[in-house]
C-alpha cells in the first residue's frame, strides 16, 4: 500500500496487492491478490475485487459492486453508478431510487470513460470474458453475456439483455427490455428497438438484416434519379401536386 492512500479499518486488501497513491478503499470492501489500483481509484464501501485485476488511474467503483478475477478497468471509468430513474410528479422529475449493484465477472476488460449504471433492485451484469470499450453506456439492469464484445459509443438502455458472444459495432444503440439473441452481430450506427433472433446480422436504423439493409441502401441512391422521373410522369399526365 502506498502511503498516501486511503484504507478503511475494516477493508480487507490482500498483502499481495498494491493500492497506490490517492486511492480509496471504503469499509467492508475486500481486495484480492494480486490485484493493482494505480492512482486516484476510488472503491466505495462492501465492494468486492477478485485476484490479479487492474484498476487504471481515476477508476470508480461504487457501493456494493463486485468485479472478478483478471478484470482490466481503463481510466475514467465508473461502475454502479445511478441507474437513470426518475418519475414525473406533478411536473417534477422525482428520482427512484437505484438499491442494487454491478457485478463484472471473470476477465472482462472495459474501456476508458466507459460507465455501468447499477440496477434498480438487482444486478446489472457483464459476462465471463467479454470486451467493453472505450466510451460506452451500459444502462441499469443491463445483462451482458459471455464473450459479447462492444465497441465505441455504443449505447445499451435499461433492462435490455445481449446473450452469449454479440457483437455491436461503434455507435450501436439499443432500446431498452430487448432480447439479443446469442452470436448475433450489429453493424455500426445500427438504432434497434426490437428482439433479435440468434445468429442474426443486421445493421441499419431501423435495423434489419444485412442484405435488406444493403439493397435499402442501393435504392436511397437512386432517389433523386427517381424523384426527377416522378415528377416528368406528373407534369406530362397533369397531376403534379407540391409535396
Amino acid at each position: 500500500m502506498h502511503a498516501l492512500a486511503v484504507i478503511a479499518a475494516t477493508a480487507a486488501v490482500s498483502n499481495e496487492a498494491y493500492v497506490g497513491p490517492f486511492c480509496s478503499v471504503g469499509e467492508g470492501s475486500v481486495i484480492g491478490k494480486g490485484t493493482v489500483l494505480r492512482s486516484h481509484v476510488a472503491v466505495g464501501n462492501f465492494v468486492k475485487i477478485g485476484h490479479n485485476t487492474t484498476l487504471m488511474p481515476h477508476v470508480s467503483v461504487y457501493d456494493y459492486s463486485e468485479i472478478g478475477n483478471g478484470v482490466l478497468i481503463h481510466s475514467g471509468a465508473v461502475i454502479g453508478s445511478d441507474g437513470f430513474g426518475f418519475e414525473t410528479v406533478n411536473g417534477v422529475h422525482e428520482k427512484v431510487p437505484q438499491i442494487g449493484r454491478v457485478c463484472i465477472e471473470d476477465n472482462v476488460e472495459i474501456g476508458a470513460n466507459t460507465t455501468i449504471d447499477r440496477a434498480r433492485f438487482d444486478t446489472t451484469r457483464v459476462g465471463r470474458g467479454s470486451k467493453i470499450d472505450n466510451l460506452v453506456q451500459i444502462a441499469h439492469n443491463v445483462q451482458i453475456g459471455k464473450g459479447c464484445i462492444v465497441a465505441g459509443q455504443a449505447g445499451i438502455s435499461g433492462s435490455t439483455t445481449l446473450e452469449d458472444y454479440v457483437v455491436l459495432a461503434g455507435q450501436v444503440g439499443l432500446a431498452g427490455h430487448i432480447n439479443i439473441g446469442a452470436q448475433v452481430v450489429i453493424g455500426a450506427q445500427s438504432g434497434v428497438n426490437h428482439d433479435i433472433p440468434a445468429k442474426t446480422l443486421v445493421r441499419g436504423t431501423p435495423a434489419v438484416p444485412y442484405m435488406q439493409a444493403q439493397r435499402i441502401d442501393v435504392i436511397k441512391l437512386k432517389l433523386p434519379e427517381l424523384y426527377k422521373r416522378l415528377q416528368a410522369v406528373e407534369q406530362k399526365t397533369g397531376l403534379t401536386r407540391p409535396l
